[in-house]
């Protein structure tokens, strides 16, 4: 018999010691160390998923370890898997890569069993006239083929190549990937299933460990790509030990806000692709679909200028997003004025409010100032500054800005607007949108958009004076 010793676990965060301790040293939640008891494998036990794994994986383990020049490795015959989601293939590097592991993790209730069942769908429908390997596997160790049937039928995913299991016993997974080699795999998740051949709770360390080394293995093994969802913690990391992301190859986190209909797909890690793409999805009662022109979900559906307005542009990764920040100034009757942001960093709103009253001109220290951002965008990046700056002055000089002017920069504590990385990829965006100007900081070289008249400023009282915003407050 296997010789065992005890072992303590973190139920919250996945840590794992030899002392039992009231307070977990990794997440400092208490009353979450288990006693849990971890059996040693024997090496000469081989896992029972299906007659002749051991051989084929050793004779691939075999051929793979011979040492080749790297110029006589060809890749020509390496082609990726299009997912159904142009968003999705391209946070990917382009698409699914035969024989890779990809973890996408996120919140409950996201939408990752979702996105991840319309994916199967997709790839069934598409492989359907495929002589070999046409078939998608779904295992669930969750929920019953029955409830994942009824979602696949409330997503339209229903499909006649797409195979759904219900299990949580590892070796059971493995055969029926062994069995089938589909053209895609996805297991939903990684803390439901247990492996018989080690000790230990479902979702804990030693569990995720052997389950995510066990279908790397099959994964590398039969050039099957496998899709596995894993589980995220309070903080919002994702749960279990910390080298199950080492393990895989690409790490997507699904997020989003569970009062819009928003999701962003983003890359942590991918060995075969960027990690500074972003996805953008809308969940709705049918399921996902992609969003290819996200602009229109961050500005407003009115064509006359609003006081208290103004658009300004964030990167998030390769991709340039319009927001709408939004700006409301009353006079105060509480000793101490309210503060209210959404969207923003409440931080910094106390310092841009400092810094127009000491060069901008406008009093508002005695006011209540309330921010907002509209449909989920988020406006911390400093090159925001200009914009809440911008807005906080129109509402408080009851002036609108032009619906066809932007501001993008960073406020120092000085007053003086500081370049921003990457301007021209937001020029150009805006450009495209429909703007005509745009407020920036001074430009080290010249960028000259079509249809954009480009005004550069060189501190806060001139970007409201180009904006028509140094009328006092009233």
């Amino acid at each position: 018999m296997a010789k065992s010793n005890v072992s303590y676990v973190c139920t919250e965060c996945g840590w794992t010691g030899s002392k039992w301790y009231g307070r977990c040293p990794e997440c400092g939640q208490w009353g979450t160390i288990e006693e849990f008891r971890e059996a040693k494998p024997n090496p000469a036990t081989t896992r029972t998923a299906a007659p002749g794994r051991t051989a084929r994986t050793t004779a691939s383990a075999v051929v793979s370890s011979a040492a080749q020049p790297i110029t006589q490795i060809g890749t020509a015959s390496v082609t990726r898997i299009p997912t159904g989601f142009g968003e999705f293939d391209r946070v990917l590097g382009g698409g699914i890569v035969p024989g890779s592991v990809v973890l996408i993790a996120g919140e409950p209730g996201i939408g990752k069993s979702t996105l991840l069942l319309e994916t199967a769908g997709n790839v069934a429908k598409a492989s359907s006239g495929a002589a070999q390997r046409n078939t998608a596997l779904y295992i669930s160790g969750e929920e019953s083929q029955a409830q994942v049937r009824l979602r696949a039928s409330r997503i339209g995913a229903v499909e006649e190549n797409l195979l759904l299991a219900s299990t949580t016993d590892l070796a059971t997974a493995l055969g029926l990937i062994e069995q089938h080699k589909p053209a895609l795999a996805i297991v939903d998740s990684a803390q439901t299933i247990v492996s018989q051949d080690v000790d230990g709770i479902s979702g804990g360390s030693t569990q995720v460990r052997e389950v995510a080394s066990a279908l790397i293995d099959t994964a590398k093994s039969l050039d099957v790509p496998v899709l596995l969802v894993g589980h995220v913690t309070k903080d919002g990391s994702i749960a279990g030990p910390r080298t199950l992301e080492h393990l895989v190859d690409v790490v997507c986190q699904f997020e989003g806000d569970a009062q819009t209909a928003l999701r962003m797909l983003r890359a942590v890690k991918n060995r075969f692709g960027p990690t500074d793409e972003v996805g953008c999805f809308d969940m709705s009662g049918i399921g996902i679909e992609e969003v290819t022109d996200p602009a229109g979900l961050f500005l407003s559906a009115t064509d006359a200028p609003v006081e208290g307005t103004c658009v300004t542009f964030t990167l998030d990764g390769h991709r340039s997003l319009p927001v709408e920040v939004q700006a409301l100034v009353t006079k105060s009757v509480l000793p101490t004025p309210r503060r209210a942001a959404n969207g923003v960093d409440t931080n910094r709103i106390a310092m841009l409010v400092a810094v127009l009253y000491r060069h901008g001109g406008l009093a508002l220290l005695t006011n209540d100032l309330y921010i907002s951002t509209i449909a989920g965008g988020v406006a911390k990046e400093p090159a925001c500054d200009l914009a809440i700056c911008a807005a906080l002055a129109s509402a408080a000089t009851h002036v609108p800005i032009a619906k066809t002017t932007c501001a993008i920069g960073e406020i120092s504590l000085t007053g003086q607007v500081r370049p921003v990385p990457r301007l021209e990829y937001r020029l150009r965006e805006a450009a495209r949108l429909g703007f005509t100007t745009a407020i920036v900081p001074p430009l080290r070289t010249p960028v000259h958009v079509d249809g954009l008249a480009v005004v550069q400023v060189q501190s806060l009282k001139d970007a409201l004076e180009a904006m028509r915003l140094t009328k006092r407050a009233k």
